[in-house]
């Protein structure tokens, strides 16, 4: 893990469902023109977020900032063509702010809302529905995959077997 990361959260797929309803419960008040998600983070939060709002206009905004766990220099690969005027900008968290100050300048009308909000990049976000500390390393569904586990008993064999077989 990178050196400034010191704790772990991870999110399941039924959690950041929860998560997102939890938050559109927030928005509902509000009729929105489209979406605007933040890729790649924001893809999926967009998604769920225009289903519980029957929002069917939604737009990209394409930015890297990260390699894995590492942070490097802003990309832009793709803006929009609007102020935000009416359009609810999604991303599934806002950690250093570093790509958050780059949408608001690109879109200053948006409303923005993250799932997850660290501390340095929290004021930059409208709303934000689970303050995480700022040396978590949130995990999400789509970086993680299910694999089956051999049972303990089984790898020990599989172990004895294997040193055995090496003298």
């Amino acid at each position: 893990m990178s050196g400034r990361y010191h704790k772990h959260f991870t999110v399941s797929w039924d959690q950041l469902h929860r998560d997102v309803r939890e938050l559109c419960h927030r928005l509902m008040e509000k009729d929105f023109k489209g979406i605007v998600a933040i890729t790649r983070g924001g893809l999926i939060p967009a998604a769920l977020i225009a289903r519980e709002l029957n929002i069917r206009l939604i737009d990209t905004v394409c930015i890297k900032s990260y390699d894995h766990m590492d942070q490097d220099s802003l990309h832009v690969l793709k803006g929009v063509d609007h102020d935000g005027e009416g359009w609810l900008l999604v991303d599934d968290l806002v950690d250093t702010g570093k790509t958050a100050k780059a949408v608001r300048e690109m879109l200053p009308k948006a409303q923005f809302v993250t799932i997850y909000a660290k501390p340095e990049g929290r004021p930059l976000v409208d709303q934000y529905l689970t303050e995480v500390a700022q040396d978590c390393w949130i995990q999400f569904p789509w970086d993680m995959g299910v694999a089956y586990v051999e049972p303990l008993v089984d790898q020990r064999r599989s172990d004895l077997q294997n040193s055995a077989a090496g003298e």
